[in-house]
């Protein structure tokens, strides 16, 4: 017990010593003026980067505010002139239909005016099938002028064809039995060969209507695409109206007639408008 004390005198010394020397040193450095400079430098470092790191993230963000703000601009330009755009092509498409509307107003008013018959222009507002005929609705009626049994003509793509004729007056509408009803007859003849026939529908605007009673003798008179007109032998329809051309001619050994198909004027699929024609204008002119 006695010679362990002296050694832990020993270690004690040497650690008092130690704490001196580090003391002394700590003393030392900091009564010079280099450590304060530098002390003043790393501060002014560390300070400057802070600064300069705040500078760059709020410049970051200063920058993408702009940028989304300038995008949200530049996007609302865009949408006007885009809707701009879509106003620019849309007059144009209207101009233009306008333009293509009165060319075919222009049109009928001059067929309406070349045709020696009074007539009634109407326009085509509906199709409505049913048990008798397939009938067409017109928007004029007894109001205007129309009569049963008038006769109604068509000008189409160039063309004058005939449609069929009046059934059934209203006051404001009427119904139209068009040619290719089943229930409509129509006398006919060629125009080149003149021979005479009788055209009947099918019930169908997609099919062809039928010429029968042709005279088997005219097979070698007659060819695809002659044309044939109203011939005036039952004084209904007027005479010299187009009908159809020929499309297919149909005959058997024994039958002593053909069978001709025709095919319309016109386009009952985008058929308009129509002429009802007033036949007792031409009977008081020739009287």
């Amino acid at each position: 017990m006695y010679k362990a004390f002296p050694r832990f005198k020993v270690h004690l010394d040497i650690l008092l010593v130690s704490l001196y020397l580090m003391l002394s040193c700590i003393l030392l450095v900091f009564s010079t003026g280099s450590f304060v400079v530098s002390f003043k430098t790393i501060g002014f470092s560390v300070m400057s980067g802070a600064q300069r790191g705040v500078f760059s993230v709020s410049r970051f963000f200063t920058s993408s505010v702009s940028a989304i703000r300038e995008l949200a601009e530049l996007r609302e330009k865009y949408d006007a002139l885009l809707t701009r755009l879509e106003d620019y092509e849309l007059m144009q498409r209207s101009n233009a239909d306008i333009r293509a509307e009165n060319e075919r107003l222009k049109k009928l008013l001059d067929y309406s005016e070349s045709l020696q018959a009074d007539n009634i222009h109407a326009e085509v507002i509906g199709r409505d099938p049913n048990n008798l005929f397939s009938a067409i609705t017109i928007n004029r009626g007894a109001l205007h002028g129309v009569r049963k049994n008038m006769v109604a003509v068509a000008f189409q793509n160039g063309n004058v064809g005939l449609v069929g004729k009046v059934v059934q007056v209203g006051r404001m509408n009427s119904l139209i039995m068009p040619l290719f009803d089943y229930q409509c007859f129509v006398s006919v003849r060629f125009d080149t060969s003149r021979y005479e026939g009788l055209v009947n529908g099918q019930g169908n605007s997609d099919l062809p209507i039928v010429m029968k009673y042709v005279k088997k003798r005219a097979r070698d008179e007659i060819k695809i695409g002659d044309r044939i007109s109203t011939s005036g032998e039952n004084y209904l329809y007027p005479r010299d109206i187009p009908v159809g051309f020929v499309a297919r001619i149909r005959g058997l050994e024994y039958e002593t007639s053909l069978d001709i198909d025709i095919e319309p004027v016109i386009d009952f699929s985008r058929l308009e408008s129509v002429f009802i024609l007033d036949l007792k204008s031409l009977s008081a002119e020739v009287e």
